[in-house]
């Protein structure tokens, strides 16, 4: 079963989250820091409005806060025995059957309740844990009925996207340029999720972004003559440059066939393009 709690970051009461880090701490002056940190108002249209509940969004105490906040539904689960995985207000049940999934979401929406928080009831659900996603992940079975992690079908979309907009054909860039757009974008992906167990996953996305690229290059060189001259240099046999040059108006299709042999994997390596496989 997949949590999630509506507006979590906004609706963390102060008062309910001081008792609980009174109980923690003890220490006066740290409790008062974090009251004024939580006071603390919301700039809009250049007006400080009060805030008399939520923690700040995008702040590295938040996060802390709402473990503090949060750890006694994480224990009652753990008195339980159930397994779980929380990362702040994202949490996943893993149960045996339906019934217990319902008996669980009847027994969080009673604890969150007490603290004054919501379950988000769109997003959240008790269904087959391979068909719901936490934090970018999925789960698959493998060959042998091995569970597997895997990168869900959204952050992949999402990724693409990013991909087409970083390698737009129109966009009046250098290789160099675009290249040095991709490379953090890609390098980020790459290690957050590191731990997916997807390789074909991966080396499509590589064959995609290189052939995204080959295109780019060809409509840098335009003409014919350009192409010819541009792949004998980079050591192309002569049967090959002309059959790329004859063709150079058609980027997309052109870049997916002898160009290959010509713009490897070794060639974009040399131009800091970052593999994914």
């Amino acid at each position: 079963m997949d949590v999630d709690l509506e507006k979590f970051f906004d609706r963390v009461n102060h008062d309910i989250l001081i008792d609980r880090l009174q109980k923690r701490l003890g220490d006066a002056g740290v409790i008062r820091l974090i009251r004024a940190y939580l006071n603390s108002g919301i700039m809009d249209g250049g007006v400080v409005q009060q805030r008399h509940q939520g923690t700040p969004q995008g702040g590295p105490l938040s996060p802390l806060l709402a473990n503090v906040l949060l750890d006694e539904v994480d224990r009652e689960l753990e008195r339980r025995g159930h397994c779980f995985v929380r990362y702040a207000d994202d949490a996943n049940v893993y149960v045996r059957s339906c019934r217990a999934g319902e008996r669980v979401m009847a027994l969080l929406r009673r604890l969150y309740g007490r603290l004054r928080l919501r379950v988000n009831e769109t997003k959240s659900a008790v269904a087959s844990v391979f068909g719901r996603k936490f934090l970018g992940y999925s789960l698959w079975v493998a060959p042998g009925d091995a569970v597997k992690r895997g990168v869900a079908a959204k952050p992949l979309l999402a990724f693409k996207r990013r991909i087409r907009e970083l390698t737009r054909r129109c966009g009046g860039r250098s290789m160099k340029e675009v290249v040095e757009l991709l490379r953090p974008y890609m390098l980020g992906c790459k290690a957050y999720f590191r731990l997916a167990q997807t390789p074909r996953v991966w080396h499509l996305l590589d064959e995609w972004l290189r052939h995204r690229l080959r295109a780019i290059q060809l409509k840098h060189w335009r003409r014919g003559t350009t192409i010819y001259r541009e792949l004998r240099a980079l050591g192309a046999s002569a049967e090959i440059a002309q059959q790329v040059a004859v063709n150079n108006r058609r980027w997309w299709r052109n870049s997916d066939r002898a160009l290959k042999r010509v713009l490897t994997i070794a060639y974009f390596d040399q131009l800091g393009v970052p593999r994914l496989s």
